[in-house]
């Protein structure tokens, strides 16, 4: 197969050559998935990590103003929300802000992105897995009288104060049940994990319902005890948590009329997260001083529940609902980076073994079981804290590449079919890098630093293996790539 490119003709060696949109050479997945199954994958990546983990993070860097902080990342996730759209109608692939990036961009900033992508997901599902543990124990002492020994609940080590153990073995068990789910197949995982939502936002709106009746509006009095600063730190922290948006335009190939559904699912995913944020941060911090949340990383709204209410039932059901829907965002965060995976290798930036697809289930197993593996050990010996700020600045950097691509390809290609077209435009994405750089220039120095080293290791990698082996570098060259990876992969 030759390819031909919509613009001018590109070398076959170039480090910016450009996959065609709409290009889906190679192995391909079944499009099982429908609107409001796929805008669940976006709640279900997004609320739980947000409320259950990050609030009590966050609180203390900015106080009752963490309010603002919620709306500050939700706005720029809004504007980040409607490139995505865009994006996702136009480029309608598995691989998310990669495949955009390797259709606007080129193919060696492509790669800089799935750097960002792998640290995103890997990191982001492995922080989850870590904080549902302490949700796991708060529930077996609450209906069994039964505590988990600390040694199988902590990583070796940990910030100044934080109580460690040997292993975080709940963490490591979480993921491994993902890891079966997902390999049934991509519909019957977006089943269950609609089912979970379900249960964690009623979980929520209770949670909420019980906070308001202890609610004080002088826990509001010393509103930003931080300035401005605090604000913007808090506000970093919590883009942690507006992952599931980046989760929802992975699945573009196993989405059913993709051009509509993902646009859909992706804007209304965003109304749903935005609203119950604001309502569950406004709720517990009406209900409990702000200087009490620091060191809650654990349970912290079950204990929020156990202390309004005087007894365990309540902190018990929410902490029943954060074991299940805590569940839903490790599913799609798994799920996302396997996609990812999966449209590298088929573009011969990794090896073909993470994009052979099962016969029987049509999902890349074997890519599932190598994600499954990494997470688990980051899981089992990686403490949250230094987990959070990492997925951060991944989840930026791709919202910022979707924003440029959007202009990108506006101007490139301005007959390209779009389903749903950015508002405001060219105003919008402008604002959205704007809004994610301002957030990015308040993370710390370190995580700065880790980043940079991570995406160098990973670019030079593309420099030994990826730009050789590149799908697109041979269909340059007038290889008929397609045929023969097709009947190598038994297609």
């Amino acid at each position: 197969m030759s390819i031909q490119s919509s613009s001018s003709p590109q070398p076959a060696g170039s480090l910016f050559r450009r996959m065609p949109v709409g290009d889906r050479h190679g192995p391909q997945l079944k499009r099982s998935i429908g609107t409001f199954q796929l805008m669940m994958f976006g709640v279900g990546a997004t609320v739980g990590t947000g409320i259950f983990f990050v609030l009590s993070s966050a609180v203390p860097e900015a106080g009752p103003a963490v309010v603002v902080s919620f709306l500050l990342a939700g706005f720029a996730a809004g504007l980040a929300a409607v490139c995505y759209a865009e994006m996702a109608s136009s480029v309608p692939v598995s691989g998310s802000t990669y495949s955009y990036a390797y259709a606007t961009l080129g193919e060696i900033v492509a790669m800089g992105v799935a750097a960002c992508l792998l640290l995103e997901y890997g990191v982001s599902t492995a922080a989850v897995a870590v904080g549902w543990s302490g949700y796991v124990n708060e529930a077996l002492v609450n209906i069994t009288g039964i505590e988990l020994p600390q040694a199988i609940l902590a990583a070796p080590f940990g910030v100044p104060g934080q109580e460690t153990g040997l292993i975080n073995l709940p963490a490591v068990l979480l993921v491994f049940m993902c890891m079966m789910l997902l390999i049934r197949g991509a519909s019957e995982s977006a089943k269950v994990n609609t089912v979970m939502v379900v249960t964690k936002l009623t979980v929520l709106v209770m949670f909420s319902v019980i906070a308001f009746t202890a609610f004080d509006a002088d826990h509001f009095a010393d509103f930003a005890p931080f300035g401005a600063a605090g604000v913007s730190a808090a506000a970093g922290t919590i883009f942690f948590s507006f992952i599931g948006l980046d989760a929802v335009s992975t699945a573009g190939d196993e989405v059913k009329d993709p051009q509509k559904t993902m646009p859909r699912a992706l804007i209304g995913a965003l109304f749903i997260v935005v609203a119950v944020y604001l309502l569950v941060a406004f709720s517990a911090i009406g209900a409990q001083p702000w200087t009490d949340f620091e060191g809650q990383t654990e349970a912290g709204l079950s204990k929020i529940l156990e202390i309004i209410t005087g007894n365990t039932v309540w902190a018990t059901v929410l902490a029943l609902g954060a074991v299940i829907s805590i569940f839903s965002v490790t599913l799609v965060t798994m799920y996302g980076q396997t996609r990812i995976l999966f449209a590298m290798g088929r573009d011969g930036m990794l090896p073909k073994i993470f994009s052979k697809v099962s016969a029987q289930t049509q999902v890349p197993v074997n890519n599932t079981i190598i994600v499954a593996i990494v997470v688990a050990i980051l899981a089992a010996f990686v403490p949250l804290d230094y987990l959070i700020d990492m997925v951060s600045i991944g989840t930026l950097t791709a919202f910022i590449v979707v924003s440029l691509g959007v202009l990108i390809l506006r101007y490139r290609q301005p007959d390209l079919p779009r389903a749903f077209k950015v508002p405001g435009f060219p105003v919008t994405p402008i604002l959205s890098i704007l809004a994610c750089l301002y957030i990015l220039a308040n993370l710390h120095w370190y995580t700065w630093l880790l980043f940079a080293c991570w995406v160098a290791v990973f670019l030079v990698f593309y420099l030994l293996y990826g730009r050789k082996h590149s799908v697109l570098g041979r269909m340059l060259a007038g290889e008929d790539v397609e045929v023969r990876d097709n009947a190598e992969e038994g297609q």
